[in-house]
């Protein structure tokens, strides 16, 4: 049984990063399938829709432009008060992990609270400069 244990234990730093790579590249390929399935279902049922409105003399609107949208970030914009939530977060993430860290380890290592102080001080930044930027006219 001990001898068991200790070819595992061999095996083991490479079965970690080849699981890691099978599951993200496994994750991603899901996503897709399911974004396919799920516009392939819609496709179906407003040609379904379209055909009987047809039969009975009616018509149907078309599909909304968003949904031909090649992601889901250009279906959603975001707005500045996006960047201003996600800034306070990451700040109040960064101070909450540096005094937690300053309090029970050392102030050496409270500096790693460093990074996610400066993501959110770079989306407040972002935040206010795109606040004040005029918003262009739509004639």
């Amino acid at each position: 049984m001990n001898n068991d244990v200790a070819e595992l234990r061999h095996i083991m730093p490479f079965l970690i990063p080849i699981v890691a790579i099978v599951m993200g590249i496994g994750i991603a390929m899901l996503a897709l399938w399911v974004d396919y399935r799920k516009k392939r279902d819609i496709f179906e049922l407003h040609h379904k829709e379209r055909l009987l409105a047809i039969e009975r003399g009616m018509e149907v609107p078309p599909l909304p432009d968003a949904f031909f949208s090649k992601g889901v970030r250009e279906a959603r914009s975001l707005g500045t008060a996006d960047f201003l939530r996600r800034g306070l977060i990451w700040l109040l993430v960064g101070l909450g992990v540096g005094a937690a860290l300053a309090i029970n380890r050392s102030i050496e290592s409270a500096t790693w609270a460093l990074i996610p102080i400066g993501f959110g001080l770079a989306n407040l930044i972002f935040y206010s400069l795109e606040s004040r930027r005029p918003t262009p006219r739509v004639e």
